[in-house]
């Protein structure tokens, strides 16, 4: 399966029809969510996705007729979705008990039935009709789509069967890839990919962005628009981020056969303050996630080299281990007197991992 998501370029009407379909699914869940906390305190005892619909069909739907303005997947799918979080709350411990849905946060809403593709860049959905999105669309069946807001501008996204590709040529047998905070990546052949740090450019205009928005009246229309402002500053950032990490990683795929990266512990090297908002701006568990499954698609090889493998403390010329502070960017030998940069030394190591 391969997913794509891409931005719809709509007029005012289709703007208030996706709007309406947003609408329909938030108030529906919500609906769901306070029925299943109503009962519960009651019975025990929470009523599945299918009573829920039942029931809004009887109860809901005869006295809200703007229910009928819309297409029936986006309330069923609410419901289901209400359904998957309570499970993920028992059986998860990092989920939360499902908060109720607030109108212009994470604003979406599911589609299925007779959806086709039109003229490469038009698409045909059901209550909403033809939309025209800003790329082409592969010529494929669709079964279902998701429909989101972001940043005051509507996305589409589906899954679709692909085809499996033959394995790309590749230019190099195995490669090691060391990721860091000043260098995005320092690759074994030399390569390096500097490391872009949207966040920290964009830093000073978001915090006037953010203090802008302190200032207007809460409810007012000015507050509305300064929180689109500031919205669309943050999704310019997260889209750099994305786009560097998208070349990076499909250019190691593409043209290597094995690819060897590091096991980091992310979530650890967050709790280091001084550090926290780099480590986060380079987007090292994304980095990972897209090598994964770009790995499969341009049958390449993906190792991950155990977590407490010292690829910067090894000397990559004759194996001899030595501290290296995090200070200290030059790997010097004491040994042998190889001297190198230091995440150099460990692309080197990484990828003399796979014939250990």
């Amino acid at each position: 399966m391969q997913s794509i998501k891409t931005k719809l370029k709509v007029n005012n009407y289709q703007k208030t029809i996706l709007a309406k379909h947003a609408g329909v699914a938030r108030h529906a869940y919500n609906w769901g969510l306070a029925t299943c906390i109503t009962e519960y305190k009651s019975t025990k005892k929470r009523p599945s996705a299918v009573t829920l619909h039942k029931r809004l069909v009887a109860q809901v739907k005869s006295q809200n007729p703007w229910y009928y303005e819309v297409s029936k997947c986006a309330p069923q799918q609410a419901l289901r979705d209400l359904e998957r979080a309570f499970k993920n709350f028992l059986s998860i411990p990092q989920s939360g008990f499902p908060k109720f849905k607030k109108k212009g946060k994470k604003d979406s809403f599911y589609l299925e039935g007779s959806i086709q593709i039109l003229q490469g860049n038009y698409i045909k959905l059901p209550r909403i009709g033809i939309v025209k999105t800003y790329e082409i669309l592969p010529s494929v069946r669709i079964k279902n789509v998701t429909i989101s807001k972001r940043a005051g501008d509507w996305y589409i996204s589906f899954k679709y069967d692909l085809e499996p590709e033959n394995s790309t040529p590749k230019q190099r047998d195995v490669i090691g890839v060391d990721v860091g905070i000043s260098a995005l990546a320092t690759c074994s052949d030399g390569t390096v990919f500097a490391s872009v740090k949207p966040y920290k450019q964009a830093k000073k205009r978001l915090t006037c962005y953010q203090r802008r928005v302190k200032k207007k009246e809460p409810g007012s229309k000015n507050r509305s628009k300064a929180v689109k402002k500031l919205a669309k500053a943050h999704k310019k950032v997260a889209d750099i981020r994305a786009d560097t990490l998208h070349k990076l990683t499909t250019w190691l795929a593409k043209n290597h056969s094995t690819i060897v990266i590091e096991d980091l512990n992310v979530s650890g090297m967050l709790k280091n303050h001084k550090l926290a908002s780099a480590i986060a701006d380079c987007g090292f568990y994304e980095f990972k996630r897209q090598l994964t499954y770009k790995c499969e698609w341009y049958g390449s090889k993906l190792v991950i080299a155990d977590r407490f493998y010292p690829s910067s403390q090894l000397c990559s010329h004759c194996g001899h281990r030595q501290k290296m502070p995090l200070h200290k960017r030059t790997y010097e030998c004491s040994n042998c007197g190889f001297t190198a940069d230091r995440d150099f030394n460990a692309a080197l190591n990484l990828e003399n991992y796979v014939h250990q």
